[in-house]
């Protein structure tokens, strides 16, 4: 391949152990896990441990040829600070990792002030899941605001997935006007799926705003491959803030009990719909620029048995 390939949305665990609306998630056996209420299978079946480590997934990213990851994390997989700051220590190259705080109550500021002083280059929000039953987390709050500018002065990248719609599009227009150099990365493409996506779009009009694709093969699961709606949203969103301000994301390894890690990505390259100067923009290039990868390594073809 003559460009590099890099994923902007993935995740790492060796187990989950988490509590999300007061709903146990937890590693079962299988592949599956316990999640808010019912056994569903959270990894590929012969990942039978349930471990979802680096090894296993650089297995994937060899053979489907992705140089580079950039790891993010959600509450339904528990925090993994620790095993994230390993795995960037042991594959500097491969892996940019987000650190994540407890946002669901008060004091994360502190929180986030120790993981940045550890090494994290990033913070992850999982801003979908501050709607609480006891009362929502405003990304515009005065603790909130202070992380952001102290992110900002420290060239900390804010990752974050926000909830459906033009839910928290007003917070973030408010954090994008008081921290302008703060290097947001949106995730899930907006939830493509669901109404005023757009919305969440059109914040990457702003300098400093990048969409990343995340989750976007789920998100068309009942169109399913090779996801011609995905790519049709895909250009309309480019029509609206331009190519260069969207990054493809994989959100393995859920989205990889439906399909292979290369399917999560060769529907682009199969596409008609864009250029190959699009293409390798989407795949790789903005994300290279974005988070400032670089010693990217190439990685050869191999043909599989079915070939």
């Amino acid at each position: 391949m003559d460009f590099k390939i890099i994923d902007a949305h993935s995740h790492l665990w060796l187990r989950q152990d988490a509590e999300v609306d007061g709903m146990p998630i937890r590693t079962l056996s299988d592949g599956r896990s316990l999640f808010m209420g019912e056994e569903r299978q959270m990894l590929p079946p012969f990942m039978i441990d349930g471990r979802n480590s680096a090894e296993v997934f650089l297995s994937n990213m060899n053979y489907a040829q992705v140089s580079a990851a950039v790891v993010t994390q959600e509450y339904i997989d528990g925090i993994q600070n620790d095993y994230l700051l390993e795995v960037t220590e042991k594959y500097p190259d491969r892996f940019f990792v987000c650190g994540m705080c407890e946002f669901r109550k008060p004091g994360f500021l502190q929180q986030a002030k120790e993981l940045i002083a550890k090494g994290f280059k990033a913070i992850k929000i999982p801003a979908h899941r501050l709607l609480l039953k006891e009362g929502r987390v405003m990304l515009n709050s005065p603790e909130m605001v202070e992380i952001f500018r102290y992110m900002e002065a420290h060239g900390t990248i804010l990752s974050i997935d926000l909830a459906d719609g033009n839910t928290q599009v007003g917070e973030m227009e408010e954090i994008i006007s008081e921290c302008p150099r703060l290097k947001i990365a949106i995730g899930h493409f907006g939830m493509v799926t669901t109404p005023h996506w757009q919305e969440q779009i059109k914040l990457a009009r702003h300098e400093n705003v990048m969409i990343e694709s995340g989750g976007i093969t789920w998100l068309f699961n009942d169109e399913f491959y090779p996801f011609t709606g995905a790519v049709k949203a895909i250009k309309e969103a480019a029509d609206w803030v331009g190519m260069d301000k969207l990054m493809w994301g994989s959100d393995y390894p859920r989205t990889m009990t439906a399909i292979t890690y290369r399917m999560s990505y060769d529907f682009i390259l199969k596409s008609s719909l864009l250029t190959q100067e699009e293409k390798e923009v989407f795949l790789g290039g903005n994300a290279a620029r974005f988070y400032g990868l670089q010693n990217l390594c190439s990685l050869p073809y191999i043909k599989n048995m079915s070939e």
